[in-house]
């Protein structure tokens, strides 16, 4: 029997099966993970992620507390408060303009030290504290802690550092951190901040100004949508980073339906480029250990669809049980159906004897015969 001859079980026609195999399928899967890795003898991509992380360097606007020790009298401090201007110079006593721009805070101690030895003094000591920094304020919304305006430091003028001063990222958050420079709106940016690779190139941008805004994109539910013959079709959550197996997600969801045998499994996903892959997998095989249990991914698609032999078999359950040899379209829930309306005709006073559905319609006993027909004809004969 083929099945395009089952029309009567509910089959409407036929069409080629748009499955692959899943051999084939993990190929596939096997290609593309080659095709983005960087290719063999091609040197990894540099970022100047040294000229981003490193100390604080001192810029325009900054307030510095520049302690000398030494320049009045040999064990007296001398602690000066002074701003750096534009050119990134301070102004102290005895020796002027000082230039400390762009200097770390050991390199501005050299510089001022170089000012006054010897030409001053022939020693001093010199301690440089930064009291105020000219902040470069970004606003970061999304799924952060605290989402809002985010000073930052002039070193720290990078998406981490936005992500960590609006508290970081929350449970509900992808990775994917979405920069838009106010200047220039239609560069828009993405990064995904859990791969190293992106986390480099993000770091390596030029450093954010004001008004810049960072989106931190919120995740997608980890959602897995299970129909066809299991017990609870429907979508199955889970928590975001938790990859299911195809036998967990078939456990999720109740497990396959009993009363039929389903052999085949339909995973369906998305690609990147927007087309839907569909695969065949062999239920029996993977259950077995002979097929690999592969993991699905977040929006899947997994279906347990009818076949030729699921279709027989519940159009059997539901049509059809054997009476002497011949068949007739009443099924087990047929035969309390029968008991019960025999039982009703005989307290009505009509013929029927016990009113059983043995005697009604089996006066030979065929019927008790079946062992497992007579466990059922029992009970419906003992109720009330």
């Amino acid at each position: 029997m083929t099945g395009c001859g089952l029309v009567s079980l509910g089959m409407t026609g036929c069409f080629p099966d748009p499955r692959i195999e899943l051999k084939q399928f993990q190929q596939m899967q096997k290609d593309a993970a080659t095709a983005e890795a960087t290719a063999e003898g091609e040197p990894a991509p540099t970022y100047p992620i040294d000229d981003y992380l490193t100390s604080y360097r001192v810029g325009p606007g900054d307030v510095v507390d520049v302690a000398l020790t030494g320049l009045n009298e040999p064990t007296a401090t001398a602690v000066y408060k002074v701003r750096v201007d534009h050119a990134g110079r301070i102004d102290l006593p005895l020796v002027g303009e000082v230039e400390i721009g762009g200097k770390d805070a050991i390199a501005a101690e050299d510089a001022i030290q170089s000012a006054f030895v010897p030409a001053v003094v022939r020693q001093l000591g010199v301690n440089i504290v930064f009291s105020e920094f000219d902040p470069t304020n970004v606003v970061v919304n999304g799924a952060v802690t605290a989402p809002g305006l985010v000073p930052l430091r002039r070193t720290e003028r990078n998406l981490l550092y936005a992500v960590l001063g609006a508290g970081g990222i929350s449970n509900g958050a992808s990775g994917a951190v979405t920069l838009t420079r106010i200047r220039r709106p239609s560069e828009k940016k993405t990064f995904d901040l859990t791969d190293p690779m992106q986390l480099a190139s993000a770091l390596s941008q030029p450093p954010l100004e004001h008004g810049d805004m960072v989106e931190v994109a919120t995740a997608m539910p980890n959602m897995v949508f299970v129909g066809g013959l299991v017990n609870r079709p429907g979508p199955q959550s889970f928590a975001t980073g938790i990859n299911l197996s195809v036998l967990q997600v078939l456990a999720s969801a109740g497990g396959l339906r009993t009363d039929i045998t389903p052999r085949e499994g339909s995973l369906i996903r998305r690609t990147p480029d927007g087309k839907d892959v569909h695969v065949r997998l062999n239920l029996d095989r993977i259950a077995a250990g002979v097929d690999d249990n592969i993991t699905l991914a977040e929006g899947d698609v997994f279906w347990v669809p009818d076949t030729v032999e699921t279709r027989v078999q519940d159009f059997i359950n539901k049509n059809i049980f054997f009476r002497a040899g011949v068949s007739v379209n009443y099924n087990v829930s047929g035969i309390d159906y029968l008991n019960n309306n025999a039982r009703a005709n005989s307290r009505a006073g009509q013929s029927g004897g016990s009113g059983g559905l043995q005697d009604s319609f089996d006066p030979l006993g065929f019927l008790t015969r079946n062992s497992a027909l007579q466990t059922l004809t029992g009970q419906a004969a003992a109720a009330p």
